[in-house]
C-alpha cells in the first residue's frame, strides 16, 4: 500500500499533513509515504486531478486508487483508508 501526498511548499496544512503521516507511518510500518510537489510534478498532479494541497490519495496493492482526501486527514482517516488497500 502506498500514500501519495501532493503537496506544495508555502502550505501550512502540508506541513500538518505531514505530521499525520509521520504518525502514520511509525503505526503501518508496511506504508509507503511518498510526497510529490505540485509545482515540480505538474503533469503528475494534472493526470492524478489534484486540485489543492495537500491531497493524500491511498493506493491499494494492484494500483487501484482505494482513498482521497483534501485538506488535513486525521490518522484514523488514514489508517481507515489504509485498512482498504490491504
Amino acid at each position: 500500500m502506498r500514500l501519495v501526498l501532493f503537496s506544495s511548499a508555502f502550505c501550512e496544512p502540508c506541513t500538518q499533513t505531514r505530521a499525520v503521516l509521520s504518525e502514520v507511518a511509525k503505526l503501518v510500518p508496511a506504508a509507503t509515504i511518498v510526497e510529490l510537489d505540485v509545482a515540480r510534478e505538474e503533469e503528475r498532479a494534472l493526470r492524478a486531478g489534484i486540485r489543492m494541497t495537500p491531497t493524500i490519495i491511498v493506493v491499494g496493492g494492484n494500483d487501484v486508487e482505494v482513498f482521497r482526501a483534501e485538506g488535513v486527514p486525521t490518522i484514523n482517516q488514514v489508517l481507515v483508508a489504509l485498512a482498504k488497500a490491504v
